[in-house]
């Protein structure tokens, strides 16, 4: 058992690291970063959308026997993600009146991310829990995918309104939900597992929401013909990245 403590917690610590990929960014010109953070958003686009059809709403219906059950949890997700901004626009509408000016989209993508990140600490703590070369599979597998990802998530965090150190603060905490996701998938053995299989459909149901309510809407502002080409582009690269992912992992 010592074993799996070990391979798990250097597994999810490897993976929570890959939450300061921002800490490169930091090193970017504030004007740079300007020009820039439109291609981020638009990879965070294509990479939610992505994650969502290829990744997992697969993975859910595999685990439910009926469809419907997805269909229905899918739409919870959605709509818990609808409240959750309704939340943080009553926030924001009392922050504004502070002369703080951060959008909500950036914090429901840190709820998002950061439930996703559990997940995948459940994900990674189950698979040693089975066997340590299945393991090291899963952790392979989530570092691969969290790249991309995390990358887009530091864009959405920038293009929300947070400095850029604290978004990288705040993206490392949303990663350390995954270290909390191995240690109770080992302490609680397989019992988690259901509860993970459960919270992928809702993820999936707020990743539709924050890609096509909150990040699409402000991208269709761009009317230069050029620049759209290149949103276009980007969206295209986050869904083939995860499409490549895919056809890796299987």
């Amino acid at each position: 058992m010592g074993e799996v403590w070990l391979y798990s917690l250097l597994s999810v610590i490897a993976v929570s690291l890959i939450s300061l990929i921002g800490v490169i960014v930091l090193s970017i010109k504030r004007e740079v970063l300007n020009r820039i953070v439109f291609i981020l958003v638009s990879l965070a686009v294509g990479a939610l959308f992505g994650d969502t059809l290829i990744h997992l709403l697969p993975e859910a219906y595999a685990s439910f026997d009926s469809e419907l059950t997805v269909a229905y949890l899918v739409m919870v997700g959605f709509l818990l993600f609808f409240l959750v901004e309704k939340y943080f626009h009553w926030h924001h509408h009392h922050d504004e009146e502070s002369g703080i000016h951060v959008h909500p989209v950036g914090y429901i993508s840190l709820v998002s991310d950061g439930i996703h990140n559990f997940i995948d600490g459940i994900l990674i703590g189950v698979s040693y829990l089975v066997s340590i070369p299945l393991g090291i599979a899963t952790t392979l597998a989530v570092i691969l995918h969290e790249i991309p990802q995390e990358i887009g998530d530091f864009g959405v965090l920038i293009s929300a309104g947070f400095s850029r150190q604290k978004a990288v603060l705040l993206n490392f905490a949303t990663g350390l939900t995954a270290v909390l996701g191995t240690v109770l998938a080992i302490v609680f053995g397989g019992r988690l597992e259901t509860l993970a299989q459960l919270a992928i459909p809702l993820t999936a149901g707020g990743f539709l929401y924050i890609a096509a309510v909150d990040l699409l809407p402000p991208l269709h502002k761009e009317t230069r013909p050029f620049r759209s080409l290149i949103q276009l582009l980007a969206i295209i690269a986050g869904v083939a990245i995860m499409a490549w992912l895919k056809i890796y992992e299987g």
